[in-house]
């Protein structure tokens, strides 16, 4: 059976085709950002990553006509802790180009968040500016996943490995990754659960110096304080936050005392 993340993966090996054929531009957007993990580490309270999303398989269109500088200084005001910019065209309407608008604009880190399965896509969000990339363990291989984690961190980037269950959290440590991922959305039926981010916790290896970070499915502070609890020093947010009326009002609502884990 072909699940979303196939169709998705399967599209990706088209646009990865047409970034080969071209010549990547000069770096304009070099400028050195905060370490997400430092941010996250010594945070009292739990930090948001505010996505731009103009769209999802799940949910189609969210906010088209968003503008990526307008929006990316709302966050910025509200106190986000990184600005996540959605790079995949097919089926989430974001471009690299809504990246670099987003690096102009702000000073704070920024998370290209694609499905990357190839180098070039890392060499493109470099050049836009992200200062962070992702790397979703369920669309590689180990052998792929460690090449591009070492490849991203020679380029300078933090990367942020994302993980569903207990067998992918064991290959993203085997990595040595200090940000962790846990994707509530499950991508091959997109059906959403926030005990995802309860039982990775429960193993966690919170005593050695990483972060966990709670993804998907986070609309209010009563999600915020549930995963806090877990351990997570921060959520990634992306739908409440484009289709709030007040962004300040809906972000600090999650910015809620996080729970510190030692063990």
């Amino acid at each position: 059976m072909t699940t979303i993340l196939d169709k998705i993966l399967d599209a990706k090996k088209d646009q990865i085709q047409e970034l080969l054929k071209h010549t990547i531009p000069e770096q304009t957007n070099s400028s050195a950002r905060p370490s997400l993990f430092d941010l996250l580490y010594h945070s009292e309270k739990l930090q948001v990553i505010s996505e731009i999303k103009r769209a999802s398989p799940s949910k189609g269109l969210i906010a088209e006509g968003v503008n990526p500088a307008e929006q990316a200084s709302l966050y910025v005001e509200a106190g986000a802790a990184c600005i996540s910019v959605l790079t995949d065209r097919p089926f989430f309407q974001g471009t690299f180009d809504d990246l670099a608008i987003v690096a102009r604009t702000v000073s704070i880190p920024i998370l290209c968040k694609d499905f990357i399965i190839h180098p070039i896509q890392i060499d493109y969000a470099k050049q836009a500016g992200a200062s962070v990339v992702l790397l979703i363990v369920a669309a590689l291989g180990q052998e792929k996943l460690v090449t591009l984690y070492k490849y991203a961190i020679s380029k300078g980037l933090e990367v942020l490995v994302e993980v569903h269950d207990s067998i992918e959290l064991d290959r993203a440590l085997q990595l040595d990754a200090k940000l962790v991922g846990v994707n509530n959305r499950d991508l091959r039926t997109f059906q959403v659960d926030l005990s995802r981010t309860e039982e990775i916790a429960a193993i966690f290896p919170f005593g050695e110096e990483r972060v966990l970070i709670s993804e998907s499915g986070i609309w209010d502070s009563a999600d915020a304080k549930k995963v806090a609890s877990y351990g997570a020093s921060g959520v990634l947010v992306g739908e409440s936050l484009m289709r709030s009326g007040n962004v300040e009002n809906a972000l600090r609502s999650l910015q809620v005392k996080r729970e510190v884990i030692t063990s």
